[in-house]
């Protein structure tokens, strides 16, 4: 093969820049060169680092600087507000590529299978993140009248809810909250938040700074129960053999063992108490029962059979990301990943599918940082070339870059740009400097593409 080796990447958030900056930095890139189409089907790149980042962790949005280098590449285009499969489907996509990765992350829920979970005032936090985060496919509004509320979960989405909810408005005003949210935050009744983990601190998926970060707040006072600060040899060892985990320990028995101050909103971290049942009348939550649990001598829990019924008005799950299915693909509804061997898609008798990749969590479920991403895309990207040196990608019919373009356009499909982005970009800025913020969010669809000239 003379020409490049045409790539599309579905899904334009952190897995699928990685991938493109893997392949950027290949030996291919040079010989025969790499020519890369990333399709997002929102408006806007960037994906989970714009929707699914808390507003209050610019340190962690900074990653979009590195990301923003990427995209600006020479070889790699961006075509937003395109969807799987409607706009551009799977045959399409072998049709223009010589191979297909799919990085498309979860934005779902997953589900838990408690008695009252579908009561009124019951929520997933992935929903409630996509509110405050502006995503243009949400309501524009959120219900936040309960004065008390639980939080399902122990780790770092689980705590951004909390502070969320805990914050007051205009502390989160100098962020990128679009107005909505913000008007919806005025109206926040939450004074106290209680999150609930099953196991114990050494258990907990906090990473440490974003769990010092809780802390910071003038209006948030962090609550930890002395009975809470327990460890079996299980989780001694843990402590003993990872740093960020007693990182965590440490800094939650240090909240133990201080006396509680005055600031007016409270956010009680408990340990030991798994979820149950949420309470509910007349179809709304009115109290959440759990039951208490002991540790077993390995770091996992046994119940008690001592319960315990707490008095709020909404629940929040954070347990956890699902991706959505990707049709004409294999799904693995158990992990809601896409079954693959280093990458390469496995169809139903094991073999490999043909140019068809995965990266990300539609690849590895929704776990680890960010960054850990990075290692999924070298892996794969690692597999592709390996399939293209040996011959085994059967090669694009209709490979010119134009291709697409003409299809797309003749679907009447209002795609955006890499140049496009940089005009809403450049909008949102003004729209921030005009209140002395760094950036004020565009949540309409229809205001995102008109602001891209789609």
């Amino acid at each position: 093969m003379t020409r490049p080796i045409r790539v599309a990447i579905v899904g334009a958030g952190p897995a699928g820049v990685y991938a493109a900056d893997a392949l950027l930095k290949s030996d291919a890139a040079h010989a025969p060169g790499v020519s890369i189409d990333l399709f997002e089907r929102m408006p806007a790149p960037f994906g989970l680092i714009r929707y699914g980042v808390a507003p209050d962790h610019p340190r962690i949005k900074g990653i979009v600087t590195a990301l923003h280098q990427v995209l600006d590449k020479p070889q790699v285009r961006l075509f937003g507000n395109v969807d799987y499969p409607d706009d551009l489907a799977l045959d399409d996509l072998h049709r223009f590529y010589d191979a297909v990765v799919f990085a498309t992350g979860a934005t779902a829920d997953r589900a838990l299978g408690l008695p009252g979970i579908g009561l009124e005032g019951s929520y997933g936090a992935a929903d409630f993140v996509s509110w405050y985060d502006g995503h243009p496919d949400v309501p524009r509004s959120w219900p936040l009248e309960a004065e008390k509320v639980a939080v399902l979960g122990v780790g770092n989405v689980a705590l951004d809810v909390a502070r969320i909810l805990a914050k007051t408005a205009d502390e989160l005003l100098p962020t990128e909250i679009p107005p909505n949210v913000h008007a919806g935050l005025r109206r926040n009744r939450a004074v106290e938040v209680h999150v609930f983990g099953r196991r114990g601190p050494a258990q907990a998926k906090f990473s440490p700074m974003e769990l010092r970060e809780l802390d910071h707040s003038p209006t948030i006072e962090v609550i930890v129960d002395p009975e809470d600060i327990e460890y079996d040899a299980g989780s001694i060892a843990e402590r003993r053999a990872v740093k960020h985990v007693d990182l965590v320990a440490a800094t939650l028995e240090n909240w133990a063992i201080r006396d509680a101050g005055d600031r007016p909103h409270r956010v009680h971290l408990h340990f030991f108490e798994s979820p149950v049942e949420v309470l509910g009348e007349d179809g709304r939550v009115v109290g959440l029962r759990t039951e208490r649990t002991e540790l077993d001598g390995t770091g996992n829990v046994r119940g008690t059979g001592r319960f315990r019924d707490w008095d709020v008005q909404a629940v929040y799950r954070a347990v956890g990301y699902y991706s959505d299915e990707l049709p004409k693909l294999p799904f693995d509804p158990v992990s809601g990943t896409v079954p693959h061997e280093a990458g390469r898609v496995l169809d139903g008798d094991g073999s490999h599918r043909a140019a068809t990749y995965v990266t990300g969590w539609i690849k590895r479920g929704p776990v680890g940082l960010i960054g850990h991403t990075k290692g999924d895309a070298n892996e794969t990207v690692a597999c592709l070339l390996a399939d293209h040196a040996a011959g085994r990608l059967p090669g694009a019919v209709e490979p010119d870059p134009e291709a697409v373009v003409a299809h797309l356009r003749g679907q009447g499909v209002r795609f955006t740009t890499w140049e496009g982005w940089q005009l809403l970009d450049a909008q949102e800025r003004a729209l921030g400097a005009a209140e002395g913020r760094e950036r004020v969010k565009v949540v309409e669809r229809e205001e995102m593409l008109r602001n891209s000239g789609a």
